[in-house]
């Protein structure tokens, strides 16, 4: 599950918006082989009052903290060829809105992970490519999770 936390100031994003961009997000792991479903994308407004950068109010700059768990990056390479992608990603809703923003992607234990209680499929596997079809979390058989 990739999770997204984006803390931003009130305002910054119309509804419409923050729909487009979750799923524009959720449309770049789709793209590579994750379920849709694994795709969290939270906006958490944060009040200008308490809404600091370098010690000083601001109402202009975004930070989004990235979890994932279903894959990690193969090397610093490709990671760094996957953030190059999300931040195309994010640039319309903004960068072109000439906001400030700063993002991070941490890999978390993918073996401490659970949906519904079922430990997720492996990459790539029948149980995976299952989940992917039925877009959510269903018991399956070890013999398909190899």
């Amino acid at each position: 599950m990739p999770l997204h936390q984006i803390f931003h100031p009130p305002g910054i994003f119309t509804d419409e918006e923050k729909e487009n961009l979750a799923k524009n997000i959720t449309e770049l792991y789709a793209s590579r082989g994750l379920p849709k479903f694994y795709v969290v994308v939270l906006f958490l407004p944060i009040e200008n009052q308490n809404f600091f950068v370098g010690g000083q109010k601001t109402e202009k700059f975004v930070r989004i903290l990235v979890q994932h768990l279903a894959r990690h990056f193969s090397s610093s390479k490709s990671g760094e060829l996957f953030l190059n992608a999300y931040e195309k990603v994010l640039e319309p809703f903004i960068k072109d809105k000439g906001l400030d923003w700063e993002v991070n992607i941490s890999l978390a234990d993918r073996d401490l992970w659970r949906e519904n209680g079922i430990s997720p499929p492996l990459p790539n596997t029948l149980a995976e490519k299952e989940w992917i079809k039925l877009n959510k979390a269903v018991v399956y058989d070890e013999k398909d999770n190899i």
